[in-house]
């Protein structure tokens, strides 16, 4: 089952959207649609991940400083090497 719905949204957002549209050979409804479906589904699964993170952060799950320091030195060079 699928539901219609208002959105009101600037002129020029509508103006983009309808260019995405054309460019992509669909309708701006298709395209609105896909935009909505995939906001959804990244801020459930954002929701998610913090809900799990504090669930751990409750129990008392965190990381050690050397599982801290393995992670930091993935990504930043030691001053010797800058």
């Amino acid at each position: 089952m699928m539901s219609a719905f208002t959105v009101r949204l600037p002129d020029e957002t509508v103006a983009k959207l309808d260019q995405l549209a054309e460019k992509v050979d669909r309708s701006r409804s298709y395209v609105a649609a896909q935009a909505i479906e995939d906001y959804v589904a990244r801020e459930e699964w954002q929701l998610a991940e913090i809900e799990a993170g504090l669930d751990e952060a409750y129990r008392g799950e965190f990381a050690s400083e050397k599982d801290l320091a393995g992670v930091i030195a993935k990504y930043v060079k030691p001053a010797s090497e800058r």
